[in-house]
């Protein structure tokens, strides 16, 4: 039994883990949407949620903070420029988990991870 054991492991050790997070969200950042697995995208949608509030501050500490956790300087970029003016009057829920139904070849459940508000 695992019991009072948080998050999800995803068959993967911690530092594969906070590098699919990592790549995940600047891909988020980058391109808008990204789709995978539904729990690839429940899994890094908290992390998404947290690293946009966190960018609303917009002082040294968080973009300090998001510089070291993207994976290049211009998805900070973006992220600063065009993704958190649209939710600053937006107190939280900045992304939408869209299911797609199932992959062809392993029948996996699959889901798109977009921002909820459209430009």
């Amino acid at each position: 039994m695992m019991h009072r054991v948080l998050g999800q492991r995803l068959k993967r050790d911690g530092d594969h883990r906070d590098a699919l997070l990592r790549n995940l969200a600047g891909s988020l950042v980058q391109y808008g949407k990204i789709e995978s697995t539904e729990t690839k995208i429940k899994f890094v949608k908290p992390f998404i949620e947290k690293l946009v509030t966190r960018a609303k501050k917009a002082d040294f500490n968080a973009v300090k903070y998001i510089k070291g956790v993207l994976p290049t300087t211009e998805q900070g970029k973006k992220l600063f420029s065009e993704v958190v003016p649209r939710f600053l009057e937006t107190p939280g829920g900045y992304t939408r988990i869209v299911k797609l139904g199932r992959r062809v070849g392993d029948s996996a459940p699959m889901a798109r991870l977009e921002w909820s508000k459209d430009e």
